[in-house]
């Protein structure tokens, strides 16, 4: 038997606020996307610490700043985030990669990776990204950055500082913020690999450096107390 109107109805009222939901869905969604910045990876050369290897963690950081959010800051300390820009990664995932460019292009350190590489490595850098933000106001790029030298053998603190860099920003808007906060974070990452490559760091023992070589190209190893064989 044919359904009546009154039972084509229900269904219909069942259906409609999923509709409704869909059409403000993709008219929310129907905005342009934001552009999309990169941070870049300064290139000056700076000597010192060659024979050392480095494991560079990716910074700490709070919520607000673990995030592809432009952010501005009032005098207040009220936190917004700029429309119409974004970063390429997460800000601390960003920085860490960069700070690791930065390490290969302008330090003679023998070798600099990530602690998931599985690298041995002499000492590891442990950050924190306090600020990252446009300040207004004042409309300047503010970078932060807590940096602590840890031996990578036992754990212990070697070293620490407190990195800030500041730029001037044209006007608030997410291409003269991108470019202001490179800028600063450029400053920074540079003054962070000079004081790393100018610190005495401790080296992790090189086990062919206790290694002797016995006439006919066999090796000896020469232990305390224990004469060779």
């Amino acid at each position: 038997m044919p359904s009546s109107p009154i039972d084509r109805v229900g269904p219909l009222r069942r259906v409609a606020p999923a509709l409704v939901l869909a059409a403000l869905a993709g008219a929310c969604s129907s905005g342009p996307a934001p552009t999309t910045y990169d941070l870049s990876a300064p290139t000056s050369r700076i000597s010192g610490s060659s024979g050392v290897q480095v494991l560079v963690a990716e910074p700490a950081a709070l919520q607000t700043l673990s995030t592809q959010q432009i952010i501005v800051k009032d005098a207040s300390g009220a936190i917004s985030f700029l429309g119409g820009g974004q970063w390429a990664d997460n800000l601390p995932r960003l920085i860490q990669t960069r700070l690791i460019n930065t390490f290969e292009n302008a330090s003679q350190i023998r070798g600099v990776s990530r602690p998931s590489s599985g690298a041995v490595a002499d000492v590891q850098l442990i950050s924190e990204l306090r600020s990252f933000e446009i300040a207004t106001p004042s409309n300047e790029a503010v970078v932060e950055i807590s940096v602590k030298i840890v031996n990578d053998s036992n754990g212990r603190i070697v070293n620490g500082r407190i990195f800030r860099a500041r730029a001037p920003v044209a006007s608030v808007d997410a291409a003269n913020a991108a470019r202001g906060l490179d800028e600063a974070l450029s400053v920074a990452m540079l003054d962070i690999v000079r004081w790393v490559s100018g610190s005495r760091l401790p080296r992790r023992e090189d086990p062919a450096a206790t290694a002797s070589t016995l006439p006919g190209g066999e090796e000896r190893r020469n232990t305390a107390g224990t004469p060779p064989a």
